[in-house]
Order: C-alpha cells, then structure tokens, then sequence
C-alpha cells in the first residue's frame, strides 16, 4: 500500500539526478534541431501546450524573445480545432510541449501548423507519441516514467530543455547550465517549507506572483496547488497585480512572491512595497542577496542566473504543495477527478 504522495516526493527528489542527465547527453538531439534553425529564415515563433507544460512554453517566450529578439505568440489551439482556422505560417518557428505527447488538440493543431508551412518541433517525455508523429522535429525530454499526475520533474525537465533549445539557437555558450543540478539539490528539502505549509494548512484563498523569467514559477505553483490541495490560487505578474487584483490582498490572503536576483527581482520591488503597506501574509521565495519585508521566507541558493533560476525556483514550491496536500488528507499522486493525460480537443 502507498502513502499519499509517495510518487510526487519521490519524482520531485530524482530531479537532481534527472536535470544531470540530460546536461550529459542532449548533445546528439539538440545538434540536429539548432543545425534546422540557423538555416530557417524565421520571422516569429509560436509555443503550443496546456496545463503545466503551458508555463514551461510562457518561460520558453520570455528567452526566445530577450535571447534571439523575435517576436512570440502563445497558441489558441482552438483556432486551429474549433474553429478550423489555417492561416499562413511561412517564416514561423512552432513548439509544441507536452508531457504526453497525447492531446489531440495539440496533435492536430501541430498537424495544421505543418501543412501551412511552419517548422514544427515537438518536446515531449513520451517516445513515438503522437506529437512526435506530427512534428518535423523532435526533443526528448528524458524525464523518466513520471507516475504522479502532478507533473515535477517533466517541468523542470522541459525548462532546461528550452534554455538549451534557445541558448543553442542564439549561437550561446551552454556552460552555464552546469550549476543547474546543484542549484535544485539545494532547494530540496528545505525547512522553512514545512513552517509555511503548517501555517497554511487552512487556507482557502491565495495569490502567487513574480516578474519576468519567475513569472511562470508564480503560473506553475499556483497550478500545483489547486490540483493538490484543492484551493483557490490565483497568479499574477507584478504589474498585473497592481493594476486592480491587489485590492483584494489583505493579512487574511497569503501572497506567495517568487523574487529573483536580477531585473525581474528588481521589477518586484514596487509590488513588495505595496504588499507591505497592505500587512499582506507573504511569503517570500528568494535567495539570500534579495530583501524584502515578509512574515515567511524559502531561501533559494544564492548565484544563479536569472534567466535558469526557474529551475529551481520551483521545486520548494513543489514540496509546499505536497506537504500541503498531505496535511489537508489529500493524495497529490491522484488528484479527485485528475488523468496524467488530459485529453481536449
């Protein structure tokens, strides 16, 4: 018999190992890909995904637009499904992420995307996946059976994934991700986590936030609590956050801020500020180097690089969420009325 939880902590812990993997052996996929998109004459990018692998596509906008300077849209997959929709896709880069590879929204708007003229990729965890089939190109994520339905390690995984992808494509050195595996040992198993899952056992209502490459950290954690813990999480960016929704922050509604060591970090400091003036409960996620006012705080390892920090960024949040669930009597390894594969069209 299993313990609730007892595959999300451990997918959550081979992280380490899995993100050292990959670092040693993308080499002979990533060549092909980056060979295929120097020699594309690309005039915009478009991601495609659902659920978690959605923010690993958002983070994946945040660097194709900084790193190369093209200009990014997010997929309405719909357009392409219910709408039939087939514009023009000449010039234009397509990724697609899933974890599955299964979602025939996703299939078939990948299909389209390809008849029309874009250079479609597939980044999946699912070897010979349908998504695989419909693509030119493919990236595997190399995660391993990933059994919990909150997805952990196919996250993380597929963020290193991209920063390679488009850390290659920009003709950049890729040294930099060497740290990554360590950098997520050391968000493991903090402690202040369970002081902040104690003092949140009962809460109903909270608000994620961050800015720039964090931003999806703050998409992905309040993702992972809903579906874990069954509660209201709303994300927001910085500046959507204080553009009305910051009305609703008071000490009775938890805001969780994700705070990097850099612009986006920098970009924060009105937001910690308004929080502040507000006695808002935050809790802080930052490394030691930034300060900020907040009743709560998970020390993230000091010297990452803005722009790779989300790897780690989110892995106390992973274990936030499942200390959470578990003290509620929930089982984050099947969510009520969840599938691994969430199949739309």
């Amino acid at each position: 018999m299993t313990t609730p939880g007892q595959l999300m902590r451990a997918e959550i812990a081979e992280q380490p190992t899995v993100l050292a993997n990959v670092l040693a052996s993308y080499g002979a996929h990533l060549a092909p890909v980056v060979a295929r998109l120097r020699s594309h004459d690309t005039r915009a990018v478009l991601l495609v995904a659902r659920g978690t692998s959605d923010h690993a596509a958002l983070y994946a906008k945040y660097l194709i637009e900084t790193r190369i300077g093209l200009p990014v849209g997010l997929v309405s997959t719909s357009t392409y499904t219910a709408y039939d929709t087939r514009p023009a896709l000449d010039g234009v880069v397509w990724i697609a992420v899933s974890q599955s590879g299964g979602s025939p929204d996703l299939v078939e708007s990948t299909e389209k995307a390809r008849a029309a003229g874009a250079m479609t990729i597939a980044l999946t965890n699912a070897d010979g996946s349908p998504l695989e089939e419909a693509a030119e190109l493919r990236l595997p994520m190399l995660a391993g059976a990933e059994r919990s339905v909150a997805a952990t390690k196919t996250y993380t995984t597929s963020l290193l994934w991209l920063w390679l992808l488009v850390e290659g494509w920009a003709q950049r050195p890729l040294d930099a991700a060497a740290g990554v595996p360590d950098w997520v040992a050391a968000s493991l198993d903090r402690p202040e986590v369970a002081d902040v899952a104690s003092r949140y056992r009962f809460v109903e209502r909270l608000v994620t936030t961050s800015r720039g490459f964090a931003y999806p950290t703050a998409r992905e954690a309040a993702l992972k609590l809903m579906e874990t813990c069954y509660l209201s999480a709303h994300a927001f960016s910085g500046a959507d956050l204080l553009h009305g929704p910051l009305a609703m922050v008071d000490e009775d509604r938890p805001v969780v801020v994700i705070c990097p060591d850099g612009r986006g970090g920098a970009a924060l400091e009105p937001v910690l500020e308004q929080l502040h003036a507000r006695s808002a409960d935050v809790c802080l996620v930052a490394p030691s180097e930034v300060r900020g006012s907040a009743a709560l705080r998970i020390p993230l390892p000091s010297g990452m690089v803005e722009e790779l920090a989300p790897i780690a960024q989110i892995v106390p949040l992973q274990q936030l969420a499942l200390q959470l669930a578990v003290s509620r009597h929930h089982d984050p390894d099947h969510p009520r009325g969840l599938q691994k594969v969430t199949r739309t069209t």
